[in-house]
């Protein structure tokens, strides 16, 4: 992306609808691959047309080192890859994807992928439960990986994708997740000077906490549309598609800081409620605080609200035994990124600033992450971000399940929890059931704490 990656988030680089569209005609056949236009074209396929990504596919045909080319797009929802498709259309020079390579139904996941060649890209930017499913067909076409975050909600797909991890190294695949804060040049210097000039880390405190966004809370499902459409569409709003509101919203400044104190939490205790939601059916609670434990006893407290009229903050920091630091000054990893001697914001005592030092070209993290990953490609060096954002998908969910649930939870036990959200998800089909169902007045199953205590929800 050029003129839209300096300002647009992903969630808003498009904006879609949910309506359902029947399978193509096409579902069924296998595409050849698209022949690339010279020898060193990396074409890309698109997996999963809303906003998320259509945002990486536009900043994915703006590498450095190109040419590259997107020759194939699917998703469940025809309308949402059209808008996709329209919003794309502007870089007709890095993009050729005629009606015959774009794939509406859950197959198209494979259609798009047959149409690459050993060595191209797949974007995977679908809700979070199919991603295990994507990720092993592109390893199984020896293809190279872009996929979004979080990548699970739960222990079983955890698991499964970490698996799937040395499964893409053996084939010395390169592999992208978009945590993208690990590739804000800011950040990157925060994370080797912070111990030097704060000292040891004994507390990091985050916040997400503003009005409500995307689809973290949905009214009852309207008649037209089928059960697994609605969840798909609003899928922020179900905690089997994408973690719910805590695990999207949060994952990003929960990585970040637990990249500042290089190491994850052993275990975790969180608050949650519900307010004054009137007539609305999803899963989520409404406002979150965790206190996360690290194995040297030190904390990282979490605040996460998605309220109106209440104060907004959206910033992390780290308060270490010389010092403090303000990790993300705004947004998931926002700059300036500074140190300080002593425990507040005081200038006099300012001892590094990340204002200016970064090269212009670089300010962008989500542009830094497609650049570094397409030099790992070209360069064939060694590269998957998966084991990580796995272990911060855990993590993160840790959190969400000490909230729903009202016990503490250890990193051991999210990872090792024999509960699968949608264990048949590989199988899904539109007009099929659902994860989750509601009951007879529309609303789906929320957390219970200390009532429902070995799930999150009633089953």
């Amino acid at each position: 992306m050029n003129e839209l990656n300096s300002t647009t988030s992903r969630r808003e680089f498009i904006k879609t609808t949910g309506r359902v569209a029947a399978v193509s005609a096409l579902a069924g056949m296998t595409i050849p691959y698209v022949h690339a236009a010279s020898d060193d074209t990396i074409q890309l396929a698109l997996v999963g047309c809303g906003g998320r990504g259509t945002g990486a596919a536009a900043q994915a045909m703006g590498v450095k080192r190109g040419p590259v080319k997107l020759v194939a797009m699917a998703d469940v929802f025809e309308d949402r890859l059209n808008s996709s498709y329209d919003g794309l259309k502007g870089s007709a020079d890095h993009m050729e994807v005629p009606k015959e390579r774009r794939f509406i139904g859950f197959d198209g996941y494979k259609q798009a992928m047959d149409c690459l060649k050993p060595g191209d890209i797949v974007i995977l930017t679908t809700p979070l439960a199919f991603r295990w499913v994507h990720f092993g067909y592109a390893i199984e076409k020896g293809l190279n990986v872009f996929m979004e975050k979080p990548l699970t909600a739960d222990g079983p797909c955890s698991r499964r994708m970490l698996k799937l991890a040395d499964d893409a190294d053996a084939k010395n695949l390169k592999v992208g997740v978009g945590l993208m804060s690990r590739h804000q040049r800011a950040l990157q210097e925060l994370s080797t000077r912070i111990h030097d000039d704060i000292g040891d880390i004994v507390l990091m405190r985050g916040y997400r906490v503003g009005e409500p966004v995307a689809a973290c809370f949905s009214p009852r499902k309207p008649a037209n549309i089928s059960e697994v459409g609605y969840q798909i569409s609003r899928f922020h709003s179900f905690i089997w598609a994408s973690g719910g509101c805590y695990s999207d919203f949060n994952i990003h400044i929960i990585d970040h800081l637990c990249w500042m104190k290089n190491a994850w939490p052993v275990k975790v205790q969180t608050l949650g409620g519900r307010h004054y939601r009137g007539a609305d059916v999803d899963q989520n609670f409404d406002n979150y605080s965790a206190d996360y434990t690290f194995g040297d006893g030190t904390k990282m407290l979490l605040e996460g609200r998605c309220m109106y009229g209440c104060l907004p903050i959206y910033a992390s920091y780290a308060h270490g035994t010389k010092g403090y630091a303000v990790v993300s000054k705004n947004g998931d990893c926002g700059e300036p990124s500074s140190t300080y001697k002593g425990y507040k914001e005081d200038h006099s005592k300012l001892l590094w600033t990340s204002t200016d030092k970064v090269n212009p070209a670089e300010k962008n993290p989500y542009v830094n992450e497609w650049n570094d990953l397409m030099d790992a490609i070209r360069d064939d060096k060694p590269y998957s971000e998966v084991k990580r954002a796995v272990q911060a998908s855990v993590v993160t969910s840790m959190g969400r399940w000490a909230a729903h649930t009202g016990q503490e939870i250890t990193y051991e036990q999210m990872l090792n929890d024999a509960h699968e959200y949608a264990p048949n998800v590989d199988k899904m089909t539109m007009n099929g059931p659902a994860p989750v169902m509601s009951d007879p007045e529309g609303r789906y199953p929320i957390p219970q704490p200390g009532i429902c205590t070995k799930t999150e929800y009633p089953m």
